[in-house]
């Protein structure tokens, strides 16, 4: 039960986070947030092949095939492919900033600093 908590808790944190990041006008905290929401939607995946610590994914002789005796392989393997997919957008995002940022001389999102 508090296993559960703690992880509805980091995921309602991240998701908090992003959001906040992504409502900003700049174009790094953009790209800061995006991370912190695709971190909340990977635990979020993670925690839906149940938590089961000590579990393990794959069938052992002598055990049942089932999944009160085992942890589902799936989500851990999606979550492998999208911390993958995740690292190599970000490393696009951040040439792409980079590269704007050369282009216009501001990190801003419409490419004006905001007025005082």
């Amino acid at each position: 039960m508090t296993m559960e908590l703690l992880v509805a808790i980091a995921i309602g944190l991240l998701t908090t986070c992003g959001v906040w990041l992504m409502l900003r006008a700049r174009i790094f905290d953009v790209i800061l947030g995006l991370t912190f929401l695709s971190y909340a939607v990977n635990l979020f995946i993670f925690a839906m092949g149940r938590l089961r610590p000590g579990a393990v994914p794959i069938v052992q002789p002598g055990v049942p095939p089932t999944l009160e005796n085992h942890t589902d392989p799936v989500p851990q393997a999606l979550v492998l492919t999208a911390i993958v997919i995740s690292f190599a957008m970000t490393a696009v995002l951040l040439v792409v900033a980079i590269r704007t940022r050369a282009a216009t001389g501001t990190d801003h999102v419409d490419g004006e600093e905001p007025r005082p």
